[in-house]
């Protein structure tokens, strides 16, 4: 990873150094202007070579409220994307941070205007909504990015090259998810939980960072069917949400999933069993494991699932073929948080200023939405379904 000589702190000194281009500007502007606009902004604010030229939000003066905290009080600000694309001219690029439910139609609507995109997560709901925005990028020649952060934490990047380098041999079994014992997010209200709003729960807060961490180590293989479950035990509990010091109508207005997990198959022969939580009565769903035919790979988890690993990892394999088994531990890398954000927005940056290809692409993504997708038709159908991907 590179760092700029305009952000010297975030960085460790063993990385190197490169000088950004300020002579060139990219306009930039955000859409909801929610808790995870404020990290895109404040990596945003760092970046010598972006101009922040305008927001847009549905709630009336939260757009202009937001930016004049970031100390933008002149921005235009609009009250939906739509007419913010409309409006604004030059347009390079924009951070999507809406609900879930928006992701798409923000994202098609920028791309259709010819706007480079940076799309938190989770892609969108469904996968029917993934594949129309994926030919609208397409169709635009555009840079289509998928706000992965965890991709950047040197110890995500640590499992790929462990499972890259044949350490373990061929893959056929992979256990992966995390969760929270009480994680239910409704910080700022109840955006995350409402079927109308959030559309999915777990999955798409934390249980696609967990399907992108063995995915991506792996080669994202296609995923060929699933079975899958959600439930909602907890966030329909009035208990819960009084024990939290939250209203109990709370349990009214939840409508997505507290808990899912999946078994699906992908291609190459391999086995994924996944499961994620906001709310269980445990600390943990259980470690992710890698399987391979020459060691396994131990990747600990947390009590808080945060798109982290918990702890040093250990590989399992023989010695030269006997029988004696041997463990060796994978110190842990140095990292920090906000490296990973920042290399996610200058990644970006860098893709849309050099003509670059996106740095979490949609190509990807869309398998890990398939999977999030199939889960939930297949637990509505109560049995197994194929997932099927067209050509995009």
């Amino acid at each position: 990873m590179a760092k700029t000589v305009t952000d010297l702190d975030a960085f460790k000194e063993n990385q190197n150094i490169t000088v950004i281009d300020a002579s060139k500007k990219l306009k930039v502007a955000i859409v909801g202007t929610g808790w995870i606009a404020g990290r895109h902004m404040e990596q945003y604010t760092k970046m010598p070579d972006v101009e922040i030229v305008a927001a847009a939000d549905l709630i009336p003066g939260k757009a202009e409220k937001f930016m004049s905290d970031w100390g933008y009080p002149d921005v235009p600000c609009y009250p939906s994307c739509h007419d913010m694309l409309e409006n604004v001219k030059d347009l390079d690029a924009v951070s999507i941070c809406t609900y879930n439910t928006q992701h798409a139609p923000c994202a098609i609507d920028a791309l259709e205007h010819g706007v480079n995109v940076m799309l938190e997560k989770p892609f969108t709901v469904t996968l029917e909504e993934a594949i129309e925005v994926m030919k609208a990028e397409k169709k635009s020649g555009k840079v289509l990015s998928i706000g992965f952060q965890p991709r950047f934490n040197p110890n995500m990047q640590m499992i790929k090259k462990i499972v890259q380098s044949g350490e373990l041999g061929k893959i056929y079994y992979i256990q992966t998810g995390g969760g929270r014992r009480r994680g239910i997010p409704t910080p700022f209200g109840t955006s995350f939980i409402d079927k109308e709003t959030g559309g999915i729960g777990a999955m798409g807060d934390i249980g696609c960072y967990s399907l992108d961490m063995v995915l991506n180590a792996i080669g994202y293989p296609k995923p060929l069917t699933v079975t899958g479950y959600i439930s909602d035990h907890f966030g329909k509990d009035e208990n819960y949400w009084t024990a939290e010091n939250k209203p109990k109508e709370y349990a009214k207005v939840f409508g997505v999933d507290d808990f899912a997990a999946g078994f699906i198959r992908l291609e190459g022969d391999i086995m994924l069993d996944f499961r994620i939580a906001w709310a269980m009565h445990l600390d943990t769903s259980g470690d992710t494991i890698i399987m391979g035919t020459k060691g396994s790979l131990r990747i600990p988890s947390t009590e808080c699932w945060n798109g982290s690993i918990g702890g040093p990892m250990t590989i399992y394999h023989d010695i030269a073929g006997s029988s004696v088994g041997v463990a060796t531990k994978v110190p842990m890398l140095d990292n920090t948080r906000e490296g990973e954000f920042f290399h996610k927005i200058r990644s970006f940056l860098d893709a849309v200023k050099n003509g670059g290809s996106a740095p979490v692409p949609s190509s990807q993504i869309i398998i890990n939405q398939a999977i999030i997708d199939g889960i939930v038709k297949s637990s509505k159908a109560g049995k197994e379904i194929k997932i099927e991907i067209p050509e995009i």
